[in-house]
């Protein structure tokens, strides 16, 4: 809710039932209207309210049926649902429960009634949201830990897992405003992809010393080795959500891992897949990976400038990397640079 009054989504077929609960709402709450199943779905894509008054017995689709379909949506299943019923016997009641909603209002509606339930269940959504918020923020700094303390076998990489998960932010959110990839990344796929982005090269961490840390160009067989870690992070990401379900943004991690190296042209690894067949998390997660490892300084040279690092991935475009997602980089480049500039300064610093 953020401090801004709470939108309730009111849903029936009855004409009068439905304005009388939007006058008894209206003097505390933003109100919306829905006389369908069909239509709520509609306004819950637009507007995402914070509570819904969803009633059962309506022709079409009834409100078990447009409750399914909202649970089943990754960006709506989240919002807390209050059933109204005329006929509010026990089955009803166990199926509403076992379909997930909050709880029950009997109509004819009483007022004091609806608005302390709704005060309740607004104000236990608002605690949830808060505590997954700060159970989401620990995990995710336990996650970058142990993505950085990988990292930190190979010196030349400093901070990169915390700058490219940055440009996944900037890109994605350029993508978004371009209206672009609209069934894919939504706000909330771009939050899972940020928070996945710093575990793409998790499977280095099986990798030996000697391919890892020899500084220059490795050979053929060494080369053969390092691709290893896509599918190698893969598996292990993937043994990461099975044990923990709930963290739906390792199902990113575990794309991220095994397709950040592949090409938009098929000719990458592991798999050489090519075009949309690559996941998009792993194609804004390629620019991003790229772009940091030509602008950084490396053991076995210095960091080429931005100009250069921006000719070398616009001429990718086609060939390593999705030209729409090369469109999202021209259009943010200048704020990449900054971002890479600040992140290397403060990094220099904090060595010296």
């Amino acid at each position: 809710m953020n401090g801004t009054v709470p939108n309730i989504l009111v849903v029936d077929d009855n004409l009068p039932t439905l304005k009388q609960i939007g006058a008894q709402l209206g003097e505390s709450y933003e109100v919306s209207l829905a006389k369908s199943g069909a239509l709520a779905l509609q306004i819950c894509m637009r507007e995402k309210p914070d509570l819904i008054l969803l009633d059962i017995e309506m022709p079409g689709m009834d409100g078990f049926e447009t409750l399914k379909r909202l649970r089943l949506n990754r960006y709506l299943g989240s919002i807390p649902v209050i059933f109204l019923t005329g006929n509010h016997d026990t089955e009803t009641e166990v199926r509403g429960l076992e379909s997930g909603a909050r709880d029950f209002i009997t109509k004819p509606v009483e007022k004091s009634i609806l608005l302390h339930r709704i005060e309740l269940h607004l104000r236990f959504s608002s605690y949830q949201s808060r505590l997954e918020r700060t159970v989401a923020k620990m995990s995710d700094s336990v996650a970058l830990a142990f993505a950085e303390l990988i990292e930190c076998r190979d010196p030349n990489t400093g901070e990169h897992v915390a700058r490219t998960s940055s440009y996944v932010g900037m890109l994605g959110r350029r993508l978004i405003d371009m209206g672009l990839f609209t069934e894919e990344l939504t706000s909330t796929d771009l939050d899972m992809m940020i928070r996945a982005a710093p575990f793409h090269d998790i499977g280095k961490i099986a990798i030996s010393d000697r391919v890892l840390l020899k500084p220059g160009q490795l050979d053929d067989e060494e080369f053969t080795v390092m691709k290893q870690h896509t599918v190698i992070g893969e598996e292990i990401l993937k043994n990461m959500l099975a044990r923990t379900p709930t963290q739906q943004y390792l199902h990113y991690a575990r794309m991220i891992a095994a397709s950040h190296h592949e090409r938009f042209d098929g000719k990458g690894y592991p798999r050489g897949l090519s075009g949309d067949g690559i996941p998009l998390c792993g194609r804004i997660m390629a620019v991003a990976d790229v772009y940091d490892a030509l602008v950084d300084n490396r053991v076995y040279r210095r960091g080429m400038s931005h100009t250069e690092a921006r000719r070398i991935i616009l001429d990718g475009g086609g060939k390593n990397f999705d030209p729409r997602v090369i469109d999202a980089f021209e259009a943010v480049h200048t704020e990449l640079a900054r971002a890479a500039k600040k992140k290397q300064t403060g990094q220099s610093q904090s060595e010296n």
